[in-house]
């Protein structure tokens, strides 16, 4: 007997895992960022960030404590303002969400390009997108899997390259640090280091919102749990990695472009040797690789929701045996490769997307916690946040996205602004059509009507006379005169009929003088014409009188039809009237 499947919850472990692999892998990139613009006060930047992330978990708490559903600010917005609000919202999401597939894709591939040179980048980038979509199609638990491994992992690598540096640090001296810690101030001044720094530092907390994409399929209790491992993960690594390379290496060192693509494995290279550095050119790869899961995962429970309410088109909500929207994953994966593809590989034009949209999202979270304290007071919710911390995290997140908004970029490169626009304008075009699809096909409905209407009709009145004129010609009525011919003479007249006259209608008259008898088989015929030619109506009558030309020209009033007869058989003496006395009889000789 069959049994119907229960879905599996994920718990803590699980669910950090899948989130945590995004925003724990900014370790990689972000204290080399923070040093780029705040030299030596980036570990205040990344502790600024982390107070900031701190607000951000009761926000979260409450907003999908009141509404545990799927979508993120997607769904704080819905149940707050408007589907096109939410809408939006949802767009900012989605682009955030493929940014950093796009990106941690191809700087996973760059990672162990470092330790197999041989390896093509972008066909390389494709199966890595590739493998984690087919392993979120198997299903969100088998994903979890990956997801804990890449997770313990990573963190236990990141111990021991901090145990390494430690080592090496008591064995060494503090000098280093103190050298960079009085060094001049990188761009200008304290407060605008700070400044620059905060809003570069920003970027790793991507991923934090991950986990209300898919809190629907968390256990009861474990979301709040996941934004507290996040935020522990974020205040204590990157902080501290930042220190260590502050302790290690030179400002001017840490700011040249070697070092910003690959601070860890320079470090872990530095106090470890190459063994640790390949440990974390591995790790980097694994814990990239996680972040495309984390993407795949959230997009799709975004992207389910909206189809649920049919901001997407029905199609995507098909799912696969294991219950994983298969269609919604297909087309991000997709989505992702085309970037790639347009991109050509160049994915650091895609960090304006990324930056841009993902401290949106955020932006609008915050929004949206402050209408659900306004527009829906009686929700149960099981934390509050107070209405200062909101107003200072809103605040933070906005001056992190002007900053992020004015940086200037490398060289030629297009400011992250016009990068952004250049993928949201047509995502929300998109969206724009779905949201208002029915008036859109209404309108192009009503445009057609108005053009071709007019000519509809033209064609219709022409279409009628012309039918009218067919029906007038076929209406003419032909009338033959029989004596009682056999069944050869009245087929030949059928025949000539059907050659060479346009009626449908013939009259077949007999005319009988006094004492004069009907043909015996001559009705039987004419019926059996009828059958052998349905498409011509076969009226057969007998008149009373003698066929003359008097008699013609009499029927003719009486039947309202032209004089328009037939004769069969050869005029000769023994007939005796003329073809012109009997008024343009057509003869079949």
């Amino acid at each position: 007997m069959k049994t119907n499947q229960v879905h599996k919850k994920l718990n803590e472990l699980a669910s950090t895992a899948i989130c945590g692999n995004d925003i724990s892998s900014s370790v990689l990139y972000v204290s080399a960022l923070a040093i780029a613009f705040a030299g030596q006060y980036a570990w205040i930047t990344l502790l600024i960030v982390s107070l900031v992330l701190f607000l951000f978990r009761k926000i979260y708490g409450e907003v999908v404590g009141a509404l545990p559903l799927n979508g993120g600010a997607y769904n704080a917005l819905l149940n707050t303002t408007s589907k096109g609000m939410a809408s939006f919202a949802a767009t900012l999401t989605l682009l955030s969400y493929m940014a950093t597939a796009v990106i941690s894709a191809n700087e996973a591939i760059h990672y162990l390009h470092h330790l197999i040179p041989a390896m093509p980048i972008i066909i390389s980038t494709i199966v890595l997108l590739a493998f984690f979509a087919l392993l979120t199609i198997g299903g969100i638990t088998e994903s979890s899997k990956v997801a804990i491994g890449i997770f313990i992992f990573h963190l236990s690598s990141l111990v021991i390259l901090a145990l390494f540096i430690f080592v090496f640090l008591f064995k060494n001296d503090l000098s280093i640090f103190i050298e960079n810690w009085h060094a001049p101030v990188t761009n200008g001044s304290i407060s605008n280091a700070i400044f620059l720094g905060f809003a570069a530092s920003m970027l790793g907390v991507s991923g934090f919102e991950s986990s209300a994409n898919f809190v629907e399929e968390q256990e009861k209790g474990v979301f709040p749990k996941t934004l507290r491992n996040m935020w522990a993960i974020v205040s204590i690594v990157n902080p501290l990695m930042a220190v260590l390379a502050l302790a290690l290496f030179t400002i001017p060192v840490l700011q040249s472009s070697e070092f910003q693509n690959t601070l860890l494995i320079e470090m872990g290279h530095y106090v470890g040797g190459k063994w640790v550095a390949t440990l974390i050119a591995v790790d980097a790869f694994l814990v990239l690789s996680g972040a495309v899961l984390t993407s795949f995962v959230g997009v799709s429970g975004l992207l389910e929701r909206m189809t649920l309410d049919r901001v997407m088109p029905q199609f995507f909500l098909k799912k696969s045996s294991r219950g994983s929207s298969y269609r919604i994953i297909l087309m991000f994966f997709f989505l992702s490769v085309s970037v790639l593809l347009i991109t050509n590989g160049d994915v650091k034009l895609l960090a304006g997307v990324y930056t841009i949209s993902f401290l949106s999202v955020m932006a609008l979270f915050g929004i949206g916690n402050i209408l659900l304290k306004v527009k829906r007071k009686s929700l149960p919710r099981p934390e509050v946040a107070s209405w200062l911390s909101i107003l200072i995290a809103i605040g933070a997140v906005i001056v992190a996205l002007v900053g992020n908004i004015t940086m200037k970029t490398e060289g030629d490169a297009p400011s992250n602004l016009m990068v952004f626009l250049d993928y949201f304008i047509p995502s929300i075009i998109f969206i724009a059509f779905m949201l208002n699809r029915t008036v859109i096909l209404n309108f192009l409905l009503h445009v057609m009507h108005t053009i071709f209407d007019p000519v509809i009709s033209l064609i219709h009145k022409i279409d009628g006379k012309i039918l009218k004129t067919i029906d007038e010609i076929n209406s003419q009525e032909f009338v033959f005169f029989t004596k009682g011919d056999n069944i050869a003479s009245l087929n030949k007249v059928m025949l000539y009929i059907i050659k060479n006259e346009h009626t449908k209608k013939i009259k077949i008259v007999l005319a009988l003088e006094k004492d004069e008898v009907i043909p015996p088989n001559l009705p039987m015929e004419i019926e059996f014409l009828g059958k052998e030619y349905p498409e011509i109506n076969i009226e057969f009558l007998i008149i009373d009188g003698k066929f003359s030309p008097k008699l013609i020209q009499e029927l003719s009033k009486k039947w309202k039809i032209p004089v328009n007869f037939m004769f069969i058989g050869s005029p000769s003496d023994k007939f005796p009237y003329k073809i012109e006395q009997l008024g343009g009889v057509r003869l079949i000789i």
